[in-house]
């Protein structure tokens, strides 16, 4: 398994505009859980993200705006322009506080409806859970699942004990997708291979740590169009914490996000 380490973030072009920077939209957050797809848009954007939008529930509508107003922001129970956000976008994450009820089932549906094979899909947290019941069959497009291990055990059906790197690569192969099993030194079952992060700590071991990554991912994915995007993803946001952990007991994902522009700027290629 490749240790992933030494990146560089690519240079962006002198002539360029936010349209460039990826469409991305983010779906997730009902009534009572706005907090997490909150995190991943604040991360989604600052981590370069060109065009961001949220669908989430009405009530969480004016603290995003307070908390990210470079996002855009629409009702996720409104289905004709959820479904008109989704064809228009580049990257799509769907699950941080989506919720395990008829309404998530619902926008997973429509999403994988109408959801196209040049299109990519991050599937994190509650939208993982959704489809490990409903055993509802993938999209053709490029999927990329970021389970943490209970997560991945519900949709693999591979207890966490037994989640060894050759049942994790052909659980992956036959989903016929990317994995990343977040967890001590996270793993990446990526279509060109196996990787590991060796950076990362247990200070990050706190609420909507997973969210600030899904939105990198979703982020990195919009902007740069290759399978390394993934890679340098995961490992941009651990790398952060281990930063951060050098001085704080416990690093929250806020501030995770806080710094991604400013640890990107220093991997940035020369």
């Amino acid at each position: 398994m490749e240790i992933i380490e030494n990146i560089q973030i690519p240079k962006r072009k002198l002539v360029s505009h936010k349209g460039d920077y990826g469409r991305i939209l983010l779906i997730g957050g009902n009534q009572n859980m706005g907090g997490s797809i909150m995190m991943a848009a604040r991360a989604c954007v600052y981590s370069g993200g060109g065009l961001t939008t949220v669908a989430t529930h009405k009530s969480n509508h004016t603290a995003l705006h307070s908390r990210c107003p470079e996002a855009m922001v629409s009702d996720i129970n409104d289905i004709k322009r959820l479904t008109k956000l989704i064809e228009n976008a580049d990257s799509i994450l769907i699950g941080p506080g989506l919720g395990l009820d008829f309404q998530g089932n619902n926008v997973l549906t429509i999403l994988f409806q109408h959801i196209k094979e040049h299109q990519t899909l991050i599937i994190d947290g509650d939208g993982i859970t959704i489809l490990s019941k409903l055993k509802h069959p993938l999209p053709k497009c490029n999927v990329i699942f970021t389970p943490h291990q209970m997560e991945w055990e519900r949709l693999s059906g591979i207890p966490v004990a037994e989640q060894t790197p050759e049942r994790n690569r052909a659980k992956a192969d036959e989903l016929g997708v990317h994995v990343i099993v977040k967890k001590h030194e996270t793993e990446l079952y990526l279509k060109s291979g196996d990787y590991k992060i060796t950076v990362g700590n247990a200070a990050m071991a706190s609420g909507g740590m997973g969210d600030a990554l899904a939105g990198v991912i979703a982020s990195f994915l919009g902007q740069f169009h290759s399978e390394d995007a993934i890679k340098h993803a995961v490992y941009i946001h651990s790398l952060i914490g281990d930063k951060l952990a050098q001085e704080m007991y416990v690093v929250p994902a806020s501030r995770i996000i806080d710094e991604l522009p400013y640890m990107m700027k220093q991997l940035e290629e020369k």
